[in-house]
């Protein structure tokens, strides 16, 4: 009895380790896996990290701006421009062709592209320890503090804390890449569901699923561009604060539209494709729209290819 219930206990693990791995490979748990681990790690991050304390000179003018206790977007106002706004067009977007697959896979690569942007910028920042521009006013050097040498932390007066350990966060810029993440993000889903690089807004304009390069309308460029020029306005004001340089700015835009257009690209086919109104199809085909055009999707197992090759007949 003992060996056939070993045996029984062994079908059993192996049945379930089977469903785990389909459950793995045929849904978008990976996804979500990673979007919680990455969530865990920028709180960790955030409560538990401080930044590299880079030496200064307490008389180097480019530190020596004014620190400006009232910022033109202050944290809570870049999420409701950055990622509540974005999250609100998104939806009413998509209202007009009402899709279970659309929504889920829109929302999903805006989340994750807000939270990869942050970790990577937080990292970086920390790892960096740039000083700000307003470093100077920040630390309130002690009496008598040498100019003319290099200096440490040790020297400052400063004692509320964050505002103080927040001074050697400057590269890259926060706002910059959360805004760019959230509203580029934004851009190139409206430039996919406006057809905006498609000849004519038509489809299937080549028999292998491409469409013609064609300048789109003036009227459609505009929409897509506007999210783009909240984004820049919303780093330009990093400058005006003294928060951040140009060179903090721009390398922080860069890592927010890099990371929006990959994890777009995950999801949607590119936006010259006779599709790009239509993400890739999900696990087990799910909403399918008769075409898939190649591009970064999950890779599917077997059992995928052979039932979505069955659907396409």
């Amino acid at each position: 009895m003992a060996p056939r219930a070993a045996g029984l206990n062994s079908e059993h693990e192996r049945g379930l380790l089977a469903s785990a791995a389909r459950l793995w490979t045929g849904s978008y748990a990976p996804d979500y896996v990673g979007f919680l681990a990455l969530l865990v790690a920028y709180i960790l991050m955030e409560f538990f990290l401080e930044p590299f304390h880079r030496m200064f000179f307490i008389n180097d003018l480019a530190i020596s701006f004014p620190h400006a206790e009232h910022e033109r977007v202050p944290v809570a106002m870049e999420f409701v421009y950055s990622l509540f706004v974005p999250l609100a067009i998104i939806i009413i977007a998509l209202i007009r062709r009402p899709s279970l697959h659309k929504y889920h896979v829109t929302i999903l690569g805006f989340a994750i592209a807000l939270i990869l942007t942050s970790f990577l910028t937080d990292f970086v920042k920390n790892a960096v320890g740039r000083p700000r521009p307003d470093l100077v006013d920040r630390c309130k050097p002690a009496p008598g503090t040498s100019r003319d040498v290099l200096v440490t932390i040790e020297v400052c007066t400063e004692t509320r804390h964050h505002v103080l350990h927040d001074g050697w966060r400057s590269f890259p810029s926060g706002h910059s890449s959360f805004a760019f993440a959230g509203l580029g993000y934004l851009s190139l889903f409206l430039a996919g569901q406006l057809r905006l690089f498609v000849l004519g807004g038509g489809r299937g304009e080549q028999a292998d699923g491409k469409a013609i390069y064609a300048r789109g309308d003036l009227g459609r460029a505009l929409i897509c561009l506007v999210p783009l020029i909240g984004a820049a306005m919303i780093a330009i004001s990093r400058c005006q604060d003294y928060r951040h340089d140009v060179y903090d700015v721009c390398t922080g835009a860069l890592l927010g539209w890099v990371v929006a257009y990959w994890n777009y690209r995950r999801y949607w086919p590119k936006l010259s494709s006779s599709h790009c109104d239509e993400p890739y199809p999900g696990p087990h085909g799910a909403g399918v729209s008769g075409n898939e055009a190649p591009g970064y999707g999950r890779l599917r197992d077997e059992e995928e290819r052979v039932g979505l090759s069955q659907n396409a007949r």
